[in-house]
């Protein structure tokens, strides 16, 4: 089982190698999703990369945001210098970004970040498919869905084994851009899910999960199909990172960890402490924490300097042998072997025959013993001793020492993986004059035979893949334009929507939306028409062309690009973006609108009439409604473009997305965009 621990900084980074860690992961100075971390200039990352091969532990680098067009050149330029190191694997979340270095770096290691919300056995079978060598699951999986995946799939599972809990599935959070432009998908978080956030009955900080910690259960995730243990962290203090390691390598060993340990581990950081409901299944109430005073002041200097000796010394993991050579007339040789088949040699002065008394093995055996401050350790040693000679200690110390030097240096030297530069064709120049069609989503289905047909004026709508089939024969004998919505969260329902799908198929809905490339993968095995979503966070011209290769005919983009970005953005594929609705800010697979003693409050979708509510300490309320195996909270006010129509020209279509409307609204709404006047009520803009 790999420990891959997180290094945020140089000394988090020796504290990881120092405390059991067999992996680190890092980022550099941009396009890490810890942009506010240490993190490693250029320099400081060839020394990283250097000290941690010249030890035996595997480098991965994170460049892992969503790329805007501009940035992709100088992410490639980037990751050519990281292969000249080289690191060992390059961590991934935007599609384009994958699509250039997959023609660049052909032999580069690829893993898929946990930004990709992968959480299905279809989602990783496609990762595998398109080259990547490891998928970092979805933190919100039970043991059984990892179970499911590792049986259908041969790529490598990375998972979450100790650290924070984000509220939403990775990749599928805007709460931070939408509430206060930091994007998460940029790598730059404020976590305002932190902020008190009440659901009828909550808790009260209802967006705010406990830690998780599975180091004591390390062994199921192994079972499971897991084969690197993730631990987070890059933002935490060395300290964090070597407790965290120090239990993850006892645990591996299958140990039992000490009590010291564990109580460090929580005092240097949690939330009200650790939870494991979503490898166990059980959600609610008792996952959700904060961090209290007692998880802030229990990290005394006292706590603190027990974890700094974790890592006060070098770890001894290598294991070396010693072939001394002492023959009269010739110089002193010193060799070195480890077992990897690394080898070097180094030569001393010649010796003098002995006056007084001669050197004896005995006296170099002490000497060549003497590894420690290195991270070697003797097993064995051969000397060949000619009688009579003299070889002064200060000597056989300085041979052991360079001895040892070189061989680390010829361990952390590495042949650079083949990196070519090619370039793309030139952008096309956006088309300004064209108008923009519509399309329309429905979260409920309801209210749509109660909306004229000339009002709606879409090319295609989508509806629920929930809806059911005597509703859709309906919306179909109207003449209806009707696509089928896969759910973004799918966790362990995926043969329910292939199902769905198939059923639907048959009836002649053929057309469906995708906003994972979990959804995808299935839609593409049942040869459907793929519309992209704007939760695949299409930022890029490559991740365009990757769309088309995958076999998209469309795609929403990124909801975080400026309307002049959007424009900007020309492809093989349609491109469209949101021009009216909430936009949903959270996928979450603990609702937290279910978080009263009593669990779920019986909402709209289950038969209520209502939405659930959250409500901010402003005041604002947000809207939460059940999807597929999880729930998304809407913002608490629309987009809208109806009087700002111009925006749209140059781009294939413009969305509508209707969550809480009811049909006369819906009507309203229409009107307005058909008259381009202004909505009226609070309402947000795309940004600027």
């Amino acid at each position: 089982m790999e420990i891959l621990a997180p290094a945020g900084s140089q000394e988090s980074l020796q504290a990881a190698v120092r405390s059991g860690a067999t992996a680190v992961y890092l980022g550099g100075q941009a396009f890490s999703a810890r942009a506010n971390a240490k993190n490693f200039d250029r320099e400081q990352l060839k020394e990283a990369v250097a000290y941690c091969h010249a030890r035996g532990i595997k480098v991965h680098l994170a460049v892992n945001t969503v790329l805007l067009e501009r940035e992709i050149g100088e992410a490639l330029d980037f990751i050519e210098y990281a292969c000249s190191l080289p690191v060992d694997a390059v961590i991934v979340q935007d599609v384009g970004l994958f699509w250039r270095l997959r023609q660049c770096a052909p032999t580069l290691p690829l893993h898929a970040s946990t930004q990709m919300s992968i959480h299905t056995p279809a989602g990783a079978r496609l990762l595998e498919e398109l080259g990547f060598e490891r998928v970092v699951l979805a933190r919100e999986l039970s043991l059984k869905e990892i179970r499911e995946i590792a049986a259908q799939t041969p790529v490598e599972l990375e998972h979450f084994v100790h650290g924070a809990l984000c509220m939403s599935v990775s990749g599928q959070c805007y709460f931070s851009a939408a509430l206060g432009t930091r994007s998460g998908n940029r790598g730059s978080c404020a976590q305002p899910c932190r902020l008190p956030f009440a659901a009828q009955d909550g808790t009260g900080h209802d967006l705010s999960l406990k830690d998780f910690s599975m180091i004591g259960r390390i062994e199921e995730l192994a079972k499971a199909g897991v084969t690197s243990c993730k631990i987070e962290g890059r933002m935490k203090r060395p300290e964090y990172v070597a407790a965290a390691c120090s239990a993850c390598d006892i645990a591996v060993h299958g140990q039992a960890i000490p009590e010291e340990l564990s109580a460090g581990l929580r005092t240097v950081f949690s939330r009200s402490g650790f939870t494991t409901g979503y490898p166990d299944a059980k959600l609610g109430r008792e996952m959700f924490g904060v961090r209290r005073k007692e998880d802030v002041t229990g990290a005394t200097s006292a706590v603190l300097s027990g974890l700094q000796n974790l890592y006060k010394q070098e770890r001894q993991t290598i294991p070396i042998t010693f072939l001394l050579e002492i023959q009269a007339g010739k110089p002193i040789q010193l060799t070195v072997s480890d077992t990897e088949g690394h080898q070097v040699s180094v030569q001393g002065p010649v010796p003098e025959p002995a006056r007084s008394r001669a050197i004896e093995e005995s006296r170099c055996m002490e000497q060549l013993q003497k590894t420690g401050g290195t991270p070697c350790f003797l097993v064995q040693a051969d000397c060949r001793i000619e009688e009579g000679l003299s070889v002064p200690v200060s000597v056989l110390n300085q041979l052991r020492r360079q001895a040892l030097e070189d061989l680390l240096t010829q361990r952390q030297t590495r042949a650079a993986i083949p990196f070519v530069r090619c370039r793309l064709p030139e952008p096309e120049s956006p088309q300004t004059s064209k108008t923009a069609a519509w399309r329309a989503h429905f979260s409920r289905v309801d209210g749509i035979q109660d909306i004229p047909k000339e009002a709606l004026c879409c090319e295609q709508i989508y509806v629920p893949l929930a809806v059911k089939e005597e509703v859709l024969r309906s919306l179909l004998e109207q003449g209806m334009p009707v696509g089928l919505e896969i759910p973004r969260g799918m966790f362990g329902i995926e043969g329910q929507v292939r199902e769905r799908l198939e059923r639907a198929a048959t009836l002649g809905v053929r057309d469906v939306w995708a906003g994972t490339l979990g959804a995808v993968a299935v839609a593409k095995g049942l040869g459907l028409t793929i519309h992209g979503g704007f939760s695949l966070n299409i930022a890029n011209r490559p991740a365009l062309k990757f769309l088309s290769e995958l076999g998209l005919v469309d795609t929403e983009l990124s909801p975080e690009l400026s309307m002049r970005q959007a424009r900007s953005l020309t492809g093989p594929v349609r491109r469209g973006v949101l021009m009216y609705g909430r936009l949903p800010l959270m996928l979450c697979r603990n609702c937290p609108a279910a978080n009263a003693p009593k669990g779920c409050r019986d909402c709209s979708v289950r038969g209520g009439g209502r939405e659930p509510l959250l409500t901010d300490r402003k005041g604002m309320q947000f809207p939460v409604w059940c999807s597929g195996s999880c729930s998304e909270v809407f913002n608490a006010v629309p987009l809208s473009l109806s009087d700002q129509q111009e925006e749209l020209r140059g781009m294939d279509f413009g969305v509508f997305r209707f969550s809480v409307e009811n049909s006369v609204e819906i009507v309203e709404i229409f009107q307005h965009f058909q008259t381009h006047t202004g909505l009226p009520g609070p309402y947000t803009r795309p940004p600027k």
